[in-house]
């Protein structure tokens, strides 16, 4: 395989382990074993991979790091800061700076807090996807490790870029957007490599420190699931970016049309996902067009395309359920049918009351 990258998630504000009576604690530098947490993850990478990154929220704990790496003799990880711009947060952002700064063709993420990463599970799961754009662990109960995915990078670059422009933060959708994607079975696949399954215990707690056990995902789904959805649509993704630096610019009709432009061909390709997206944000665009005009004509008209650009989002996000329903991908489904909600909650509730007040 071509070379291999880590990037290693540290830029999070880890609020679920601190302690409401206690100044706050940096997780990844809590010690476990005579090693702080963030010095377990690199190391369990180190020999798998060629290159390894860790990204980080600001410049203060990059230096900080920095001192507890060179402290334990780790030569080799390079440190950075997320980029961020429109005060955006979430994994997409760490993920982005990551698949930015890496050469390798092929990279492997991994939050700093599981610390117990078999490099023998690392290496499995590259050599293991293949022809597919991700790769991800799955839980018999479908629920996924969202950010512990091996990722081919020069696809997965395009999608994350994409989604940040789109202020989609939520690593599961890069997942989404990558149409061709292996869920691996933990509780079949890696539990033979990783019989304790030491690899997927996460601290998000203080309890978690303390019990060092792996999370219990019962359920029926003990087979490894491969997604084949199509070609990645690498033109629309390129359209949406440029309709989202419009957006960003303001120039809200231009936006618009090619936000409608790019909508109708991933429809015409069911690229399902990716059109749900492109409506949806098409929608909030002409809403956003409406609310300039006041009460005219063009107001109205542009409040009917808004209504229409989101129930387009609805229907999306509901094929795009089916088919992971069809394949038994529960998170998947889940997540698809939690945006076609909140498009029909939008719909529904405020954007009847402006059309009623508009009316008036």
């Amino acid at each position: 395989m071509a070379n291999r990258a880590a990037i290693i998630l540290s830029g999070g504000r880890a609020e679920r382990f601190q302690n409401a009576q206690e100044i706050w604690q940096d997780k990844a530098l809590v010690v476990l074993h005579g090693k702080p947490l963030l010095v377990h993850a690199v190391e369990n990478v180190n020999d798998v991979v060629d290159e390894v990154v860790v990204c980080v929220n600001n410049e203060k704990r990059k230096a900080h790091y920095l001192e507890v790496l060179k402290k334990h003799n780790i030569k080799n990880a390079k440190l950075l800061v997320d980029e961020k711009r429109n005060n955006m947060g979430g994994p997409i952002v760490g993920i982005l700076t990551g698949l930015f700064a890496v050469k390798a063709d092929y990279c492997f993420t991994l939050p700093s807090d599981m610390p117990f990463f078999q490099p023998n599970v690392i290496d499995y799961m590259f050599e293991s996807l293949k022809d597919s754009r991700v790769l991800v662990p799955m839980w018999p109960n479908g629920r996924l490790e969202t950010l512990t995915m091996v990722t081919k990078k020069p696809d997965v670059l395009e999608i994350a870029k994409t989604l940040y422009t789109l202020k989609r933060p939520r690593s599961d959708d890069i997942m989404r957007g990558a149409l061709n994607v292996v869920l691996m079975s933990i509780a079949d696949e890696l539990m033979v490599l990783d019989p304790k399954l030491k690899s997927f215990i996460n601290i998000n707690s203080q309890a978690d420190f303390v019990k060092l056990q792996p999370r219990q995902g019962q359920g029926p789904f003990v087979e490894s699931v491969r997604l084949t959805f199509g070609d990645l649509p690498l033109p629309e993704l390129l359209r949406l970016q440029k309709a989202s630096e419009l957006l960003s610019d303001d120039n809200l009709l231009e936006a618009s049309k090619v936000l409608f432009s790019c909508s109708t061909q991933l429809e015409t390709e069911g690229s399902y996902f990716w059109a749900a997206v492109s409506r949806e944000t098409e929608g909030k665009c002409l809403l956003r067009l409406s609310e300039q005009q006041g009460c005219s004509e063009f107001a109205q008209q542009y409040l009917v395309d808004c209504k229409e650009a989101l129930l387009k989002a609805v229907k999306n996000y509901e094929l795009e359920a089916k088919l992971y329903d069809h394949y038994h991908s529960i998170f998947l489904a889940e997540r698809a049918r939690s945006n076609m909600n909140w498009c029909k909650s939008f719909v529904r509730g405020k954007l009847c009351k402006i059309e009623g007040s508009a009316s008036r």
